[in-house]
């Protein structure tokens, strides 16, 4: 599989948008603080202009550009999951990612099909991930188990199976980014039938990653990687 950092032992714990309980998501004092929680990977937005933030109306007043957060890990090991929330910056997040050789850290990920096939021909070698659904509404911050019991959740998540190679197929992705309303056992085994990885977001109740890591995703977005990694390290 092509997640950058998987683990054999355990999920991937993700930083969502750094740790957002610790300090200002997006910004530089999140991202240190889910390095030093320990996160295995940390996850951003990208706008437009390469603005770090959800969307051009959430920016802060001076906000980071691409090149900053590049630059701020490359002293670090973490791996980058970089989430494309503007079309067209495809070719321009590549080349940054290349500029500073995080190419074998990173990872991209849209809910475009479209973009994504953009960021294949401008840069092969980087791992992509079909994100679903569109954030654009901040569903991620849906709560557990609310989300997971709803009907119409349950309605989607039974239809997910069916839908995991023709979202890997449309967008060329061997990831997959999924809401956790929509992540089940069979969910999972679609996706590794086909070499793909499940990340699964936003998940931050200890219960949820306990189920989610019994059913073996790759990964686990979370606003708190520090309960996340407390929880996987129970034995």
């Amino acid at each position: 599989m092509t997640l950058p950092g998987r683990r054999d032992d355990r999920p991937l714990v993700i930083g969502h948008r750094g740790a957002p309980r610790l300090a200002p998501e997006n910004t530089l004092a999140s991202f240190g603080a889910a390095v030093a929680a320990g996160a295995d990977a940390v996850e951003f937005d990208v706008a437009e202009r390469l603005v770090i933030a959800h969307s051009m109306r959430e920016r802060s007043a001076e906000p980071l550009v691409l090149d900053d957060v590049l630059d701020f890990f490359r002293t670090n090991g973490a791996t980058l999951h970089v989430d494309l929330k503007r079309r067209g910056i495809e070719a321009a997040v590549a080349a940054a990612v290349r500029r500073h050789a995080l190419v074998e850290r990173t990872f991209v990920s849209s809910t475009s099909p479209w973009a994504l096939r953009r960021l294949a021909a401008a840069a092969p070698e980087l791992p992509r991930s079909i994100s679903y659904p569109n954030d654009r509404y901040r569903v991620s911050r849906l709560t557990w188990p609310g989300a997971l019991t709803s009907g119409s959740a349950a309605v989607a998540r039974a239809a997910m199976p069916a839908r995991v190679p023709l979202l890997l197929r449309a967008a060329r992705a061997r990831i997959l980014t999924l809401h956790h309303a929509l992540v089940s056992a069979a969910v999972v085994r679609a996706a590794h039938e086909r070499d793909a990885a499940v990340v699964v977001w936003t998940v931050n109740d200890s219960a949820a990653i306990e189920r989610f890591a019994a059913l073996a995703v790759d990964g686990i977005v979370t606003d708190d990687p520090a309960m996340a990694l407390a929880t996987l390290s129970r034995p």
